[in-house]
């Protein structure tokens, strides 16, 4: 089991730091106290011990298989053993657990009673800002290197995706609990540099750019800007328009609210004697893990897991790409990295087996690095597709795609699908102010709530957003309970997000959110509500809504408006 694994199983059992005072780790340690009570030998609970929510309706508040997994060792029917769970979680919850039902093969129901959803709100409002932060049982310093677009071009529409994601789970990782650093890679060095240089001086000469080369409109613009570049020195003219077109990105980055810790420039692998990449390479030769072969320098990547071996160094004494990254990876970890996120576009599938495998030869761990694949977007308006091409030209820039949906809507929407399937954006969908719009119905349903807390008086709020002991008139309104069971699940939506490496579950999440609270505002009144104490639970209830949106949103880098 890999770090990342045992992680998710400890998330996934509630286990770890704030969680521990969480609603729904509370239950889970009941119904961990009841297993252990009927097993009766007092040992840990299994890993595949389960705490969920039924499918369907009827079927209870939660559901447990500890009936199912008891029966082997009690040699026992699943039903009834979960007749005994039953009894043993009566005693462990009191007036919390309204009653019980086994189902199917052994699982045991759980019907919670109002009063357990007046405490989860109590610590709901107790935990403040910071419900759901600081779960991790294993803190680790990792660093996030993503987007890395080569700078021969702009950023372009699909870059965003990158972009959103890896800067979404900095974020994400952060509020969990571990040490997180963002990095842009910039490969300053090599082949394509070179070409770029070559495209622009053709510019200038008014001539074709070289096969290969980069015929976008921006190299016109970069050979115009460029002084004396139809004269110039290709290496030259290539490092002038790498800088200038670094500064355009970091402006890109910048607008879309990306920004990173370091900018590594892949040159200063080559600089130096000896240069990081020989330090590196002379080592892997000394442990054998070189080889010389029809003039080209191979690694024996077969020796650490990869399908065939690769080149480090050319024929012609061009280090390729893997050479760069194995120095790269060298450097992240004496920096103190212990675990390095690299996410790749889809295109670069192949490449994965080589990075693990450089990382088993470097590190002593192949998964000591970790490539989740970016899958490619395809902007979408009716029934048109739009291409993606630096070399041929013809892109969307990322820029252009901010000017025609804004920030925040090209980031929810690069983020509502998981990374690994391919999205296919709508933009007209995206640019339409309606409940349609999944980023407009979140951002309408925290206005909404800010809207009303300030129909509030600051007093008023402040006595009603306590921690109440007199919360407890009259019976909850199903459109409450449902709006608590979505809050109270945070920590285990956060928990999935960090530990899958999947922004897309607090996208799905803040959605869902919103629409637990939009059929609670049409279902409850809140403002002038009767009794008082039922007002003053509302208003509490609306207020870690609103709280618990407006930290979703942040978690994916979109902004939480009081007002539209």
């Amino acid at each position: 089991m890999t770090g990342t694994e045992e992680e998710h199983r400890r998330a996934r059992d509630g286990a770890g730091g704030d969680l521990a005072s969480a609603p729904l780790a509370q239950l889970r340690e009941a119904v961990s106290h009841a297993t252990a009570a009927v097993r009766g030998d007092g040992s840990e609970s299994s890993r595949s011990l389960r705490l969920e929510r039924p499918k369907h309706a009827g079927q209870g508040d939660y559901a447990t298989n500890a009936a199912m997994l008891l029966a082997p060792a009690l040699r026992t029917r699943p039903p009834k053993i979960a007749e005994l769970l039953a009894r043993e979680l009566h005693q462990e919850l009191g007036e919390l657990l309204e009653r019980t039902e086994v189902a199917g093969p052994g699982f045991l129901n759980l019907f919670l009673s109002d009063a357990w959803y007046r405490r989860a709100l109590r610590d709901l409002v107790a935990a403040g800002e910071r419900f759901g932060a600081g779960q991790t049982t294993a803190p680790e310093r990792i660093l996030i290197e993503f987007v890395s677009a080569n700078p021969t071009g702009p950023l372009v529409a699909h870059s965003g995706r990158h972009a959103a994601y890896g800067d979404s789970l900095v974020r994400i990782l952060e509020r969990y609990g571990h040490a997180v650093s963002s990095e842009y890679y910039f490969n300053d060095a090599g082949s394509q540099v070179e070409l770029l240089g070559a495209s622009v001086k053709a510019r200038a000469r008014g001539e074709e750019v070289p096969p290969g080369g980069y015929a976008g409109e921006y190299v016109a613009e970069l050979a115009a800007v460029i002084p004396d570049a139809a004269d110039g020195d290709v290496g030259e003219l290539a490092q002038t328009a790498v800088e200038l077109l670094l500064a355009r990105i970091k402006q890109t980055l910048d607008r879309y609210g990306v920004h990173f810790d370091t900018f590594f420039l892949e040159r200063t692998l080559h600089e130096g004697s000896p240069s990081p990449l020989e330090v590196v390479l002379a080592r892997l030769e000394e442990a054998g893990a070189l080889y010389r072969s029809e003039g080209a320098l191979w690694m024996r990547t077969t020796a650490y897991g990869d399908d065939k071996d690769r080149v480090v160094v050319r024929t012609g004494g061009e280090p390729t790409y893997l050479a760069s990254d194995l120095a790269y990876m060298v450097n992240k970890r004496d920096r103190g990295f212990e675990r390095q996120l690299n996410p790749l576009g889809a295109d670069h599938h192949a490449y994965v087996g080589e990075l693990k495998a450089a990382a088993a030869a470097l590190l002593g761990d192949p998964d000591a690095i970790e490539v989740p694949m970016i899958q490619f977007v395809h902007l979408v308006e009716g029934s048109q597709r739009a291409a993606m091409s630096k070399r041929k030209g013809a892109f969307v820039t990322l820029d252009e795609l901010l000017d025609e949906i804004g920030v925040d809507a090209t980031r929810f929407f690069m983020l509502r699908s998981s990374h690994d399937r391919t999205l296919d954006l709508d933009v007209e969908l995206a640019r339409r102010q309606s409940a349609e719009n999944p980023v407009y119905y979140v951002q309408y349903a925290h206005a909404r709530i800010s809207s009303m807390l300030r129909r509030v008086s600051a007093g008023r709020l402040e006595e009603a957003s306590a921690v109440r002991s007199d919360w407890g008139e009259g019976q909850l309104d199903p459109a409450e309970r449902n709006l608590i069971k979505k809050l109270a699940s945070f920590p285990d939506e956060l928990a999935e997000a960090a530990t899958r490496r999947a922004p897309h579950r607090i996208a799905a999440y803040a959605l869902e959110l919103a629409q637990e609270f939009t059929a609670f505002y049409r279902d409850c009144r809140v403002v002038g509500a009767t009794p008082e104490p039922v007002e003053s639970f509302r208003i509490a209830l609306s207020a870690v809504s609103g709280r618990m949106i407006g930290t979703s949103l942040e978690l994916l880098g979109v902004s939480a408006p009081e007002s539209m």
